[in-house]
C-alpha cells in the first residue's frame, strides 16, 4: 500500500511540476499557476515526509555488527534456544546496527534436530534474508566470525573471549571489540551502545 502511495505522490509531483512550468509559458493558463504550484509543493512535501524515515533507517543501519549465533543460543538458561537470537537481532536493529549472525554447522541440530542452512535459519528465527551464515561442516565458526569482524571493521556480540585466537587475532584483546550480553530479570541487556544519529 505504501508503495502505491509513493508512486501516486511521485506522479503528482512530476505532472503538477510540469504543469506549473507550462503555465509560465502559456499566458492562457496563468490562472492555474498558483493551484499547480501549490499541488506540486504539497505533493513534494508529503513524498519527502514518507521517504524521510526510510532514508534515515537506511543510513543508520549501515553500521555492521557480527553476532556469534552459536554462543548467543545459550544466553537464556544455558540451553539452546532461538529466543535470545531473535531478541539480539531485533535489539541490534533498534540500536541502529545491521547484524550478521554466524553459526557452526551443527547449530541446526541443537535447535531442531537437523541441519539448517542460512535461509532455513532465517525462517526459524523470523529474520529477513541475508542476516545468517552457517559455516560449512569442518569450518570453525570462530575464525569466520573474527575474519568478518576485521573485514568490516566492526564489533562482535558474544560472551566468548576467543582466547584461543588471541595470538592470530589480537583485536580480541582490545576493549570494546567483543560486546557481551545477558538476561537480567528476563530482559536482554547488551553492552553495545546505540549507533550515533
Amino acid at each position: 500500500m505504501q508503495k502505491l502511495v509513493l508512486i501516486f505522490l511521485y506522479s503528482v509531483v512530476v505532472f503538477s511540476g510540469l504543469f506549473t512550468v507550462a503555465t509560465l509559458f502559456h499566458s492562457d493558463w496563468s490562472d492555474f499557476l498558483i493551484l499547480a504550484a501549490s499541488v506540486c509543493a504539497a505533493s513534494l512535501f508529503l513524498l519527502l515526509k514518507l521517504l524521510a524515515p526510510r532514508i534515515g533507517r537506511a543510513s543508520r543501519a549501515t553500521t555492521r555488527v557480527v553476532v556469534d549465533g552459536s554462543n548467543v543460543l545459550y544466553w537464556k538458561n544455558n540451553t539452546p534456544d532461538p529466543e535470545p537470537l531473535c531478541d539480539v537481532a531485533h535489539r541490534l536493529q533498534e540500536l541502529g546496527y545491521a547484524p550478521h549472525i554466524f553459526f557452526d554447522a551443527n547449530a541446526g541440530y541443537l535447535l531442531v534436530g537437523r541441519y539448517l542452512g542460512d535461509r532455513e535459519f532465517e525462517k526459524v528465527l523470523g529474520l529477513p534474508r541475508g542476516l545468517v551464515t552457517v559455516v560449512p561442516k569442518g569450518t570453525i565458526a570462530d575464525q569466520e566470525i573474527l575474519r568478518a569482524a576485521l573485514k568490516y571493521k566492526c564489533q562482535i556480540v558474544t560472551n566468548d573471549r576467543y582466547r584461543d585466537w588471541a595470538e592470530q587475532y589480537p583485536n580480541v584483546k582490545q576493549p570494546g571489540f567483543l560486546q557481551t550480553g545477558r538476561y537480567r530479570s528476563g530482559e536482554l541487556v547488551l553492552t553495545l551502545e546505540p549507533v550515533p544519529a
